[in-house]
């Protein structure tokens, strides 16, 4: 008898024009506001606002940081190196994303 595997995926899309506060965007990605803190001061998030009260997100940093909650914990990697995969990840996403319009 062959066993057959189910894969579930679970996964949310968030528009760009939503935006989460400092706390929201804690709550949903399941990182702490020191972790949040800590990855905005390497550079990883650039908040709109001067002070945490004030910062906001868009909706795609929510995919950013729940990323590097997984890098943080996952593989240990340390904030400014977090700030690193970040940005080479987005560029690995550009690339693939020209070289799919260009194959078209």
């Amino acid at each position: 008898m062959k066993e057959t595997m189910s894969t579930f995926v679970e996964g949310e899309i968030v528009e760009e024009e939503v935006e989460f506060t400092f706390v929201e965007l804690c709550r949903v990605s399941g990182a702490s506001e020191e972790q949040l803190t800590t990855w905005i001061s390497e550079g990883a998030f650039e908040p709109r606002g001067v002070r945490p009260e004030e910062w906001r997100f868009s909706g795609t940093a929510l995919r950013r940081v729940r990323s590097a909650h997984r890098l943080a914990r996952d593989f240990e990697i340390n904030p400014s190196g977090i700030a690193l995969v970040l940005d080479l990840l987005d560029e690995i996403d550009a690339m693939r994303a020209q070289l799919k319009r260009m194959n078209q």
